[in-house]
C-alpha cells in the first residue's frame, strides 16, 4: 500500500467533530454558568438560608435541563420537517423534469470549477446512480445521514446541561458561609477544564479557550451576586 493511499485512509479532520462538540460544550457551559450564577445570586442576598440556596440550585438544574431538552427537540424536529418538505419537493421536480434537473446539477458543478462538458457528464452519472441523493447533497446541502434524531438530541442536550450543573449544586451543600466561595471556585474550575477540552478537541489555542469561558463565567456570577445583594438589601 503506497503512502498516499494510507494517508487518505487515516486522515481525519477536526471539522467532523464540530456537531457533537458544539452541542456538548454549549450544554455543559449553560449548566455551569446559569446554575452557578443563580446559586450565587440567591446566596448573596442577605437572609438567604442554606436550604433556600440549595433549593434554588436544584430547581435551576431541573428546570434548565428540561428547558434545554425541549428547545433542542423543537429545533431539531422543525429542521427535520423542513428537510423532508424540501426532499419531497425535489423528488417531485425530478419526476416532472429530469432533464432540467440534470442541467441544474451540472450548473452547480460548473460553479465549483468543473469544466462544462465534464460537469454535464458527472451530473448525468450522478442522476443515473442516485438522482435524489445527488440533489440532496449538492443542491440542498443536506447530509446523507438523515440529520439528528429529535429525541436523541433532546436527551443529549439535557445530559450535557446536567453534567455541567451538578457539581455547582453539590458545592452549594457547603456550609452557608462558604457557599459564595465554593460555588464560584467550582464553576470557574469546571469552565477552565471545559474550555481547555473544547479548544483541544476543536484544534484551537487552549489558553484562549480557557480565558474566554472563565471570564464570561466570572462576569455572569459577579452580576448575579450584585443583583442578589442589592435586591436583598432593598427588600
Amino acid at each position: 500500500m503506497n503512502d498516499s493511499h494510507s494517508h487518505a485512509m487515516t486522515e481525519h479532520h477536526l471539522v467532523h467533530r464540530t456537531g457533537w462538540l458544539r452541542a456538548a460544550v454549549l450544554g455543559a457551559n449553560d449548566g455551569i454558568i446559569s446554575v452557578s450564577s443563580l446559586i450565587v445570586g440567591v446566596a448573596a442576598a442577605p437572609g438567604a438560608t442554606a436550604s433556600t440556596v440549595l433549593l434554588a440550585g436544584v430547581a435551576a438544574l431541573v428546570g434548565g435541563a428540561l428547558s434545554m431538552a425541549a428547545g433542542e427537540y423543537v429545533s431539531v424536529s422543525s429542521q427535520a420537517d423542513t428537510e423532508r418538505a424540501d426532499l419531497a419537493r425535489e423528488a417531485a421536480e425530478l419526476a416532472r423534469a429530469p432533464l432540467a434537473e440534470t442541467r441544474e446539477l451540472a450548473a452547480i458543478y460548473e460553479t465549483r470549477g468543473v469544466d462544462a462538458a465534464l460537469a454535464r457528464q458527472v451530473a448525468e452519472q450522478m442522476m443515473a446512480h442516485d438522482a435524489l441523493g445527488a440533489h440532496r447533497r449538492d443542491e440542498l446541502g443536506l447530509a446523507d445521514d438523515g440529520g439528528s434524531n429529535p429525541v436523541q438530541a433532546a436527551l443529549f442536550s439535557a445530559v450535557a446541561f446536567s453534567a455541567g450543573a451538578i457539581l455547582p449544586v453539590l458545592a452549594a451543600l457547603s456550609p452557608r458561609a462558604m457557599v459564595l466561595y465554593a460555588v464560584p471556585a467550582t464553576a470557574l474550575l469546571l469552565l477552565a477544564i471545559l474550555g481547555a477540552l473544547g479548544a483541544r478537541a476543536g484544534g484551537a489555542p487552549i489558553l484562549r479557550g480557557v480565558v474566554r469561558v472563565v471570564l464570561l463565567g466570572a462576569l455572569a456570577m459577579g452580576v448575579t451576586a450584585a443583583i442578589g445583594t442589592l435586591t436583598g438589601t432593598v427588600v
